[in-house]
């Protein structure tokens, strides 16, 4: 534990000292929620569409946050395996695993700092515009946030691992844009239907945006939010031991 402490250490040091990663990780979703909410407002009542209703639009600002924080562990990884840096730590007595939770633990208290100001934001804009968002929903976002976080970190974390600096971010970009347009986060995928909704349902960041709003509108029912909780976890477990597996790799590859 002290070795990974040690790293998670280091790592948060150099994400806190790229200003950045407060514009992109913190500033942009907070300024997205608040444009949002002003397209909202001058929508007609009679469009019927409450996407970006602040109970909808907060979940969604989330998860699109997130993907930002993996865009940011992308660059970190990849930045330290294009230097010497990570070629020296190869040859500590540190494990793949050592060094998959050494970036992802700072990552996760950065999503969780930064789910934790966008529900506040929220609180304060349904203040401002009369509509309804409970603390308990807020609170109960916790459960989704960290397998959602933990699945765009390991993203994060593999493009990192597999490709160079220049890259890792293209990559990420890629992630971006299909979670923001598949992952139901600008439109209601499910009011689509058709293939669009086949095809987001194919996808995990439909799930994360989908669980994220079913809890903080305190929508607990199986299919609303424990599937989608089950579906997420599954993809960040998954995603998190190809991580491992593709750092042992690249540390027995560059060792040679």
């Amino acid at each position: 534990m002290h070795k990974i402490s040690a790293f998670s250490g280091r790592n948060a040091k150099e994400i806190l000292r790229d200003p950045l990663s407060y514009i992109f990780c913190v500033g942009f979703p907070l300024v997205m929620l608040v444009i949002m909410t002003l397209v909202d407002r001058s929508i007609p009542a009679q469009a019927g569409m409450t996407i970006f209703h602040i109970d909808n639009l907060a979940g969604g600002i989330v998860v699109f946050g997130q993907m930002f924080v993996m865009l940011f562990t992308a660059i970190s990884v990849s930045k330290d395996r294009s230097g010497a840096f990570l070629m020296r730590m190869y040859a500590t007595p540190m494990t793949s695993v050592d060094f998959v939770a050494g970036y992802m633990l700072p990552m996760l208290v950065i999503a969780l700092v930064q789910g934790a100001l966008i529900g506040l934001c929220a609180m304060v804009v349904s203040l401002i515009t009369g509509d309804a968002l409970q603390v308990g929903g807020l609170l109960l976002t916790l459960l989704p946030l960290l397998p959602s976080a933990v699945l765009f970190i390991a993203f994060g974390m593999l493009f990192g691992v597999l490709f160079t600096e220049k890259a890792s971010p293209g990559l990420c970009s890629v992630i971006i844009s299909l979670g923001s347009f598949l992952g139901s986060i600008w439109f209601d995928a499910a009011a689509t239907g058709g293939v669009l909704l086949d095809i987001s349902r194919c996808l995990p960041f439909y799930y994360c945006t989908g669980a994220m709003r079913a809890a903080l509108q305190l929508r607990t029912g199986w299919e609303e939010l424990w599937l989608p909780l089950v579906i997420v976890t599954g993809c960040a477990a998954l995603l998190t031991a190809l991580s491992a597996l593709a750092f042992r790799w690249k540390m027995r590859a560059e060792l040679r």
